[in-house]
């Protein structure tokens, strides 16, 4: 199976705890006979609502990679163990056959993001034209966790994810949407109060 970890450690984590973070996904992959498809670093990003111990801030790193599921337990064992990380997420992509167009699939998110101004021009957009069809169906994209503009737009201002019958999204749209808010939240991309994103 190929799997995705995103990790977001204290930002005043020095070069070598960065390292050994690393490192544990790295070891235990490979301890699996497993194999690293892809690295990312976000950078520091501020969380979208503080911790519950009040950091506002977190350094996110990314990890794709292909082995079995035993492995994710032992990194989220290590991850729980080690002060640095604040936050972690794994997702399941998809099965070994598929590796080469997941790979491909996959863009970080900070790159090509809207300006705020054009970014609300398109949120309002989508929340007040009369819709006749599914907004994913019709841009043939769909919600990612990993990039929050591509959801926000369905949480309104208390946090409260939107239903379809406002929306008009299809139920399979609605589905993935809603699984990519939950995502977003647990990673502090999306505050759970509110519709703010992390910046």
């Amino acid at each position: 199976m190929i799997y995705e970890t995103a990790y977001a450690l204290r930002p005043e984590a020095n070069e070598e705890a960065i390292q050994k973070v690393a490192s544990i996904v790295k070891e235990v992959v490979e301890e699996n006979k497993g194999e690293i498809l892809l690295e990312d670093h976000w950078g520091v990003k501020t969380y979208a609502q503080p911790t519950s111990k009040g950091h506002t801030k977190g350094n996110y790193f990314y990890v794709m990679y292909k082995t079995d599921s035993q492995t994710n337990k032992e990194i989220e064992r290590r991850f729980n163990i080690n002060e640095e990380v604040e936050k972690f997420i794994f997702v399941r992509l998809g099965e070994d056959s598929d590796q080469e167009s997941i790979v491909k699939a996959y863009s970080n998110p900070n790159h090509g993001s809207k300006d705020e101004a054009g970014r609300d021009a398109e949120k309002e957009k989508k929340m007040f034209q009369k819709r006749k069809s599914c907004y994913f169906s019709a841009k043939k994209t769909q919600p990612d966790w990993k990039d929050p503009s591509s959801y926000a737009w369905l949480v309104n201002e208390f946090g409260k994810i939107s239903p379809a019958r406002v929306t008009g999204l299809r139920p399979k749209f609605q589905r993935m949407a809603t699984t990519a808010i939950k995502r977003g939240r647990c990673m502090g991309l999306i505050s759970y109060m509110s519709n703010q994103t992390a910046r």
